[in-house]
């Protein structure tokens, strides 16, 4: 998947206790793995790497931005994005990878892959909804909502016309469905 050896962490030459590994994550890194959803990224993960006689506990940590599309409006803008996750890694007979959570790796390896992990932790801390700010506070000004807001007016100007210029005949007939 992970088309650089930057994230293969060979623990099998580190010694008991606690490592910190750090990684700045830019678009390069997604399109390892064919997803577009941002135009721009840049995200700072950090990883605490706990190894132990029998497993090893990792906890990823990230923090940045991610420059996406409101869904409203369409128009870029940067979010921010934040998140944790933790993995144990255990060893058995063979790799078993189905719970989110834990991770069984076969008694032979020496190193884990963990770019899937950081990719999987930044794509679900994106909120399903994005809405820029600015719509939030009402201080977005873009030229479609300019445009939207000009025809808006004039189409109650409009309206407004239609019913001076109705004929009289009509307000007679209206009359008889409002008399029932």
């Amino acid at each position: 998947m992970s088309k650089t050896k930057e994230f293969l962490i060979p623990f099998s030459g580190l010694k008991l206790g606690k490592h910190h590994f750090e990684y700045q994550i830019s678009n390069a890194f997604f399109e390892n793995f064919d997803y577009d959803e941002f135009q721009s990224s840049d995200i700072k993960v950090s990883l605490v790497l706990d190894k132990k006689s029998n497993m090893l506990e990792l906890e990823f940590k990230h923090k940045g931005t991610v420059n996406v599309p409101c869904d409203l409006t369409g128009e870029d803008f940067d979010l921010p994005i934040k998140g944790k996750m933790k993995l144990i890694v255990r060893f058995g007979d063979e790799f078993n990878n189905d719970n989110e959570e834990l991770l069984i790796l076969p008694h032979g390896e020496h190193e884990i892959d963990i770019a899937q992990y950081i990719y999987e932790m930044i794509a679900l801390s994106v909120p399903l909804k994005r809405v820029h700010p600015g719509v939030k506070d009402g201080s977005l000004k873009t030229e479609a909502l300019t445009k939207l807001n000009e025809l808006t007016v004039k189409e109650q100007k409009e309206e407004s016309k239609q019913e001076e210029d109705i004929d009289p005949r009509w307000d007679k007939l209206k009359k008889l469905l409002t008399d029932k």
